[in-house]
């Protein structure tokens, strides 16, 4: 797992050739690392990606458990963990999806909240094929994504899909050539740098209670809530000012 700041964005590469397969070990990096972003408050947006140009991500390292059932409750817990920080991360997380993205390494991008494919990718969740299921939030986030027929046809017939079709169903956002997956989501952090991070922030998490099973009642009112939450901090007044005197704000997100 490699990372790098630049401006406001975390850029992070899965680094574990061939295929990028994910390691308990490599789990634990991406959770300590997202929790590190998470305090560095200039950190506005993360761009994760993979190394190589055929894979995004293949998922598990299936031989670190091998038939062992206290290594996949460790080994998924470990992917329950990570991918929860990633999905809860106060930031704007972006999979730059530069190859196939298979098992846990589709679930990985169905953590992140924008996904970007290039158009050689193909996404699967495989696990049934081999007797287990996609437990690092298959089952739930792709549902909600693309709908449950997808899903189902995805997961319980394990069909594979080209990123056109991705594109088609809302599995991904966004698709681009070969070898411009990291540029474009680059392109998208940028954007989020001319937002309020807190303002950003409060989105983010108001949007997930949909999702969450939170009553549309309650949402709204928090909704409500937290717009008037945003006036206890300084950004809103140099948001708000910057837009009065016809100038670009200066976010410091406090």
């Amino acid at each position: 797992m490699k990372h790098e700041i630049r401006g406001h964005t975390a850029f992070v590469t899965i680094d574990n050739p061939p295929a990028n397969t994910w390691t308990p070990e490599s789990l634990r990096a991406l959770e300590s690392l997202v929790a590190g972003l998470e305090a560095d408050r200039s950190v506005y947006a993360m761009v994760i990606t993979g190394s190589g140009e055929k894979f995004f991500s293949a998922g598990a390292d299936l031989k670190t458990f091998s038939g062992d059932k206290a290594l996949a409750r460790e080994f998924i817990a470990r992917f329950g963990s990570a991918f929860g920080a990633l999905m809860n991360a106060r930031f704007v997380t972006i999979a730059a999806m530069n190859g196939y993205a298979m098992g846990g390494g589709l679930e990985c991008a169905l953590s992140c909240d924008i996904r970007v494919a290039e158009s050689h990718a193909q996404m699967a969740l495989p696990e049934p094929a081999v007797g287990l299921l996609p437990a690092g939030c298959g089952t739930q986030m792709l549902p909600w994504l693309v709908g449950e027929g997808w899903a189902k046809r995805m997961i319980l017939t394990n069909e594979r899909v080209s990123a056109e079709t991705a594109l088609r169903i809302g599995l991904v956002q966004e698709v681009v050539e070969k070898g411009k997956s990291l540029a474009a989501a680059t392109a998208l952090a940028e954007r989020v740098a001319t937002l309020s991070p807190r303002a950003v922030e409060f989105c983010k998490g108001l949007i997930h209670n949909s999702r969450n099973g939170v009553p549309s009642r309650a949402g709204l009112a928090l909704e409500r809530e937290r717009f008037v939450d945003l006036f206890d901090f300084r950004d809103t007044r140099e948001g708000v000012n910057a837009f009065l005197e016809k100038r670009k704000p200066e976010w410091k997100n406090d």
